[in-house]
């Protein structure tokens, strides 16, 4: 079964849109009306929807990696450096970890982008 991404506030949204053409199923932290909360509680929120989180921001990474460390449970982060990688190569990546990768092997994973 396909999984969701849940996208982290700064993900322009071309890639969104590229992902949703694709059939991908997405939500973003605006639609979820969750802009501008902490990154413990965006992470938490993916989490409690049972999606995995895309992100740009250090921040987000630097938690889901003190989570890993600690024992800190998360659905999965899906990390890319906005300058490293192109929007098509974002959605080119996603797209196949969304239709290959299942939630229960990507939780408390962290996957970095390009693939």
């Amino acid at each position: 079964m396909a999984l969701g991404f849940y996208m982290d506030e700064h993900i322009p949204r071309p890639i969104t849109a590229g992902l949703r053409a694709r059939g991908v199923d997405v939500l973003t932290v605006q639609e979820d009306g969750r802009r501008a909360e902490a990154d413990p509680a965006i992470l938490d929120r993916s989490t409690e929807l049972g999606r995995v989180l895309f992100a740009f921001d250090a921040d987000m990474l630097r938690e889901a990696t003190r989570r890993q460390r600690t024992g800190g449970q998360f659905s999965g982060l899906v990390f890319a450096h906005p300058t490293r990688i192109s929007v098509g190569a974002c959605i080119r990546d996603l797209e196949f970890i969304a239709k290959a990768g299942d939630l229960e092997d990507l939780a408390n994973q962290i996957i970095y982008l390009p693939l």
